[in-house]
């Protein structure tokens, strides 16, 4: 995975729940656990915005129900702080479903997405309505 720019705050760990973001037909997503996350025992992993998770479909269409997926993080309400300084925190948390390749797996991404997602998958960045 490439570097971001940003420190940014592990806000989200196993067993937090997320929105979907994009349109492939999720609503809301659980974490099961997080992607490249080496820890000590009995610890729970974290991740935040630009971090990859192993996801459980909880609500959707019934073909996406109870799948297992990757996503992205795309927005955490837990701030973090970028180099300039500024502090970003958003309304809810949410995700974006991944292939394994990277690529997302909708056509749209609703709502706002971060900046430092872009930084490491400028493909979810090209169906991006907004970024901040």
């Amino acid at each position: 995975m490439k570097p971001i720019t940003a420190k940014v705050t592990r806000g989200l760990e196993v067993g937090s729940r997320l929105k979907c973001a994009d349109n492939t037909g999720s609503d809301i997503l659980k974490i099961i656990a997080i992607k490249g996350y080496k820890g000590v025992k009995r610890r729970r992993g974290g991740c935040g915005v630009a971090g990859v998770a192993v996801c459980s479909v909880k609500k959707g269409n019934p073909k996406m129900k109870h799948q297992v997926v990757q996503a992205v993080i795309v927005r955490q309400k837990k701030e973090y702080r970028r180099k300039t300084g500024i502090r970003v925190k958003f309304e809810d948390n949410a995700a974006v479903l991944i292939n394994e390749r990277g690529e997302p797996r909708g056509t749209r991404i609703k709502g706002p997405i971060a900046k430092e997602v872009v930084e490491r998958f400028s493909t979810i960045g090209k169906i991006a309505t907004m970024v901040l």
